[in-house]
């Protein structure tokens, strides 16, 4: 049973009357739920919205999604970051197709066996698409519930994480559970934001307790500090014939299963032109002869930042092996744009391209 403290009634009437037309909300089905759900994780609704439709034209049900080559998936996430949702989109394409028909199983347990699909994405199939009473926890509705509930521990915290399901099981309503949870996300997102919290306009203000203490806008507590590492990274551009050569990542791994210019983490006390020559022969069994340096890329991942360090190469001797790659191609300059890679590589073949 629901919480009779919690104002559902208010921020359900909020909600009908606030609500942003989204493309997923036009689109029930489980599929459509959990494509959307993924997606969104670490992702900006307006930068979602072009990537999901786009998504669903490439790939519109389980099915054609299971038959695709991981590279097509990969191609349309490209730019989304956070690669491995897309990886695990298709494992479980691919397994939900085998096991269950294309239809995505409808029990928490047999949802959260599924690669990628964690408690509050099934939370979310379950809730919206299918109607079964299970909570939601992303942050907006982590932010929302701290600040109700006056919680003053840091968010990323497991006592913290602990106390916010069992509330959010406490508060959510067995007869409608799809729209409360939307309405509590879409409250995070519109009103109850990070920063500047627009509290006059939330339908929770009588009863939340952050609110009445005048502390709406300090919480949720910062978590500690931590240490972002730096990594210097080279790439090279390797050139033969009017072409460049281009490596495919190891489908497992940070970044694994896109297209990246050779090349690898330089070690402590290494040159630039050392560790180029080092990892292009661990990676691809050849020696190439490392030329003028082309350009520097920084990029900040979620844990860790890196300055990439591009060289133009040739091959000097050694015929190419798949030792500590997937694959590779000799590719025209313009056709670079046909494969999925990185950012920060995706930087370097804006420049190449340039006329």
């Amino acid at each position: 049973m629901a919480s009779p403290n919690f104002p559902t009634r208010q921020l359900l009437t909020w909600f009908r009357r606030n609500q942003r037309d989204l493309p997923w909300r036009r689109d029930r089905r489980p599929y459509t739920v959990w494509v959307s759900e993924v997606m969104l994780q670490q992702t900006r609704v307006d930068q979602a919205e072009g990537y999901y439709r786009r998504f669903l034209e490439a790939f519109p049900d389980m099915e054609v999604l299971a038959r695709s080559p991981l590279e097509k998936v990969l191609k349309i996430w490209e730019g989304l970051g956070y690669y491995s949702r897309a990886r695990y989109l298709h494992q479980a394409a691919r397994r939900v197709v085998k096991d269950y028909g294309g239809q995505l199983p409808s029990t928490f347990q047999e949802l959260t066996e599924l690669p990628g699909i964690g408690r509050s994405t099934a939370g979310a199939v379950l809730s919206l698409a299918c109607g079964q009473a299970y909570p939601i926890l992303d942050g907006n509705v982590k932010r929302v519930l701290i600040r109700f509930y006056r919680i003053q521990l840091p968010p990323g915290q497991k006592e913290t994480l602990a106390a916010l399901w069992r509330q959010a099981e406490a508060i959510l309503p067995p007869n409608n559970p799809g729209p409360f949870n939307e309405a509590l996300m879409e409250l995070g997102a519109l009103v109850c934001r990070p920063r500047d919290p627009n509290c006059i306009r939330c339908p929770l203000r009588g009863s939340c307790r952050a609110f009445i203490k005048g502390e709406a806008g300090a919480l949720p507590l910062k978590n500690p500090p931590r240490k972002i590492p730096h990594f210097d990274v080279t790439a090279a551009v390797v050139r033969k014939g009017g072409r460049i050569l281009i490596t495919r990542r190891p489908e497992k791994g940070l970044l694994g299963g896109l297209w990246e210019f050779p090349g690898g983490k330089k070690e402590p006390d290494e040159t630039l032109e050392a560790c180029l020559k080092r990892e292009i022969e661990e990676e691809l069994g050849m020696e190439i002869t490392v030329g003028e340096r082309f350009m520097e890329v920084r990029h900040a991942y979620s844990h860790f930042k890196i300055t990439l360090h591009t060289f133009f190469c040739r091959h000097r001797k050694g015929r190419i092996q798949k030792i500590g790659i997937q694959d590779y191609r000799w590719v025209k300059p313009g056709d670079l744009t046909r494969y999925a890679f990185p950012r920060a590589d995706r930087r370097v073949i804006e420049h190449l391209t340039q006329p």
